[in-house]
């Protein structure tokens, strides 16, 4: 698989991360020894670089994935990249923000210790955390850097002006947006801010969490335990109105010789300032098929149609920290 460099950290990584916040319990029950096998399935296909967060699970995911990449981990280090977020914490029965110093810090030893490695890659501020001044956040990450518990350092889901803040105290060299057909709010600032500054950027949620994924339909019943039973994105009729929209997107992609899952990673990698889709899937034949939109190539003509076709869509949004809870 080719590879490309991350923004200025200097990561040589695959377009194609595999995001494992699926194995964390959020998104109904969890086969471990399938994912494990779907994670050593993605070595396979070449993908070197994974993206994880403390919160998938408390542990669990990064467990997961630090189970899976044992023996990379152990002897060839520098052959995977590992991505992993902190900053949230569990506070009764609500996942609240915490980008404090302590908790931050907490929060890299917990990881390093379920991952089973000395350092992470990329660690990521996982939401903003309005009750901590972001220099503070951002000095605490520098202090690590120093200790070199962890190698670049990057934010997710924050603003231009909250990212400005961040590089005051400490250079931020990735932003982790969500980015898909259904949700293009990024275009008007953050990317563009981005492609300015040389950040690398890992675009989250490219099949709009499974709507472009092929399987869903009207009549699908999600776990009690998925968060999107309970979402209103997948519910009423702007749901129905997004399934015509996928219909048809859907008949776009088979006439190019490709799924929807592959038009839609296509897609979200066409942006010249997107390196890096971040894809979660349960199976190893999902995996595949998102792989294989790395040879879907997009002509302006193609980009155009899929505009168009996008104007009968209702905005699809995803969780925050508070609707998880």
């Amino acid at each position: 698989m080719q590879m490309v460099t991350l923004g200025a950290t200097g990561l040589e990584v695959t377009p194609l991360a595999y995001g494992t916040w699926q194995f964390g319990g959020d998104w109904g029950p969890v086969d471990e020894q399938a994912a494990i096998a779907a994670i050593g399935h993605a070595r396979s296909l070449g993908i070197n670089f994974f993206d994880t967060a403390q919160a998938y699970g408390f542990g669990r995911s990064e467990r997961l994935l630090g189970q899976a990449l044992a023996p990379e981990l152990r002897s060839a280090r520098d052959s995977v990249a590992i991505a992993t977020k902190g900053g949230l914490r569990i506070e009764g029965e609500n996942l609240v923000r915490d980008a404090s110093p302590a908790w931050l810090r907490k929060g890299v030893e917990a990881s390093l210790d379920a991952l089973g490695t000395d350092y992470v890659d990329l660690y990521q501020v996982h939401w903003p955390d309005p009750h901590t001044p972001v220099s503070e956040t951002a000095a605490a990450l520098a202090e690590l850097t120093r200790e070199g518990l962890i190698r670049h350092v990057g934010v997710s889901n924050y603003s231009t002006a909250q990212i400005e803040q961040f590089a005051a105290v400490l250079p931020v060299e990735t932003i982790q947006p969500p980015y898909h057909l259904f949700r293009r709010d990024a275009e008007d600032e953050l990317l563009p801010y981005a492609a300015a500054h040389n950040f690398g950027v890992l675009a989250y949620g490219p099949l709009a969490h499974g709507l472009l994924g092929g399987a869903i339909t009207k009549a699908t019943a999600f776990p009690a335990g998925d968060w999107r039973a309970h979402s209103p994105a997948f519910t009423g009729e702007g749901f129905t109105r997004n399934l015509e929209v996928v219909a048809a997107l859907r008949a776009f992609a088979a006439d190019r010789g490709a799924t929807i899952a592959q038009l839609a990673v296509a897609w979200v990698l066409a942006h010249p300032a997107v390196q890096v889709a971040i894809v979660g899937a349960r199976t190893p034949a999902h995996l595949a098929e998102s792989a294989g939109a790395l040879h879907l190539a997009l002509t302006p003509d193609d980009l155009a149609e899929i505009d168009h076709i996008m104007a009968a869509a209702v905005p699809v949004g995803g969780p925050t920290p508070e609707g998880m809870s």
